[in-house]
């Protein structure tokens, strides 16, 4: 039984359909936002919030500070598609990252690295001082107050550090329509419009 051209030709926008339908489910997941967010500038910082497009596990989540110390305190915590990290006491002022990796909810590794500044961090309070002549004793003369111990001032942040490092997730999505898809799509409809020339030629 021969199939009209018409049919034929049905199938194979059916067939395109699907498959441009199915392509954009291809895609891996990614990171939608985070806290803070990437180039921030922020005063104080207690935890760090990142946010997939999907579900994630495995969670795992660094915070450095200058010379790769580590700032992070205990384990990441996952909520569906929300992961937060707290970090260890407050950050003096300073350049800081962020860098993380999950595996998400197709089997796909994410990672990257998030920069961020702390500006105007709230001062330490001093450390009290050790204790000198009881109160009620006269001092003797001419004798001048020592500076408290450990009350070396902090040196200032030094100018010209490097600039913020951007962003490299390395989890790279795939394009919505892949370029084997677009080559399947071309085939068919040569083919579709083949048979339907082929078909008009034989009627007498």
């Amino acid at each position: 039984m021969k199939r009209s051209p018409l049919a034929a030709l049905t199938a194979i926008l059916a067939a395109l359909f699907v498959f441009g339908t199915a392509a954009p489910a291809m895609a891996h997941d990614t990171l939608k936002s985070s806290n803070p967010a990437k180039g921030a500038k922020i005063k104080t910082l207690d935890e760090v919030k990142l946010e997939f497009s999907a579900k994630v596990r495995m969670p795992f989540v660094i915070v450095r500070g200058d010379g790769d110390t580590q700032l992070q305190s205990g384990k990441p915590e996952v909520d569906g598609a929300v992961v937060t990290q707290a970090v260890g006491g407050p950050l003096p002022d300073g350049k800081y990252t962020i860098a993380y990796r999950v595996v998400s909810s197709d089997g796909h590794p994410i990672e990257g690295e998030i920069p961020f500044r702390v500006e105007g961090a709230p001062a330490a309070s001093p450390s009290p001082s050790e204790s000198g002549p009881e109160s009620g004793a006269p001092a003797e003369a001419g004798s001048s107050a020592s500076p408290p111990a450990g009350q070396a001032a902090s040196p200032p942040a030094q100018a010209g550090e490097q600039s913020l490092a951007p962003d490299r997730a390395v989890a790279v999505e795939e394009p919505a329509f892949p370029v084997w898809l677009i080559i399947v799509i071309g085939a068919l409809v040569g083919v579709g419009i083949g048979f339907l020339l082929s078909a008009r030629k034989k009627k007498p």
